[in-house]
C-alpha cells in the first residue's frame, strides 16, 4: 500500500477525510452546510461544500466516489461519479450529489456524503497506427456475450 503526504486546508468544523477502516480504499467526506440543511428533491442534483482545500502530489488526482449505503438506501449518488479533482486544482472540493429515489433526502451539516479515493495517474502518447492488434473478442461490444 503507497503513502502519500497530501496538504488540505479544512475550513469547516469537522475532521478531515478518514477511513472507516484500516484496509478502506476510500475516505469519508462530509457535508459543510453551516447556514442549514439542503434538500434534493427526486431527480435533482446540486453542489455541497466541504470546506476542503487541497494540494495533491503532480502525478495524482483525487476521485470522488458514491456512499454505497447512500445509494442502496435512500438513492443518493455523485452526478459525474467517479468526479475528478485535478492537481492543480486549489478551490474548495464540492460533491454533485444527486438524488435517484421517489423521495426527498435532506443532507445535513457534516452528513458523510461520498468517498475520496487518491490515485496515481499516467499521461498518454497517442500513437497513431492504421491498424491494431487483433484479439478474440474484436468489436464486440455492449452485451455481446449475453447474460448467462
Amino acid at each position: 500500500m503507497d503513502r502519500i503526504t497530501v496538504k488540505i486546508i479544512n475550513r469547516s468544523h469537522h475532521p478531515l477525510p478518514a477511513y472507516g477502516t484500516n484496509e478502506a480504499a476510500g475516505m469519508d467526506v462530509r457535508a459543510f452546510l453551516p447556514n442549514g440543511p439542503v434538500t434534493l428533491r427526486p431527480m435533482e442534483r446540486t453542489l455541497i461544500p466541504t470546506g476542503l482545500y487541497m494540494q495533491l502530489p503532480a502525478g495524482y488526482e483525487c476521485q470522488i466516489r458514491p456512499r454505497s449505503g447512500l445509494a442502496l438506501k435512500s438513492g443518493i449518488s455523485i452526478a459525474n461519479a467517479p468526479g475528478t479533482v485535478d492537481a492543480d486544482y486549489r478551490g474548495e472540493v464540492g460533491i454533485i450529489l444527486i438524488n435517484l429515489s421517489d423521495s426527498d433526502f435532506t443532507v445535513n451539516d457534516g452528513d458523510r456524503i461520498c468517498q475520496m479515493v487518491i490515485k496515481q495517474y499516467s499521461h498518454v502518447k497517442w500513437e497513431p497506427v492504421e491498424e491494431l492488434g487483433r484479439t478474440k473478442r474484436e468489436d464486440g461490444a455492449f452485451g455481446h456475450t449475453g447474460i448467462k
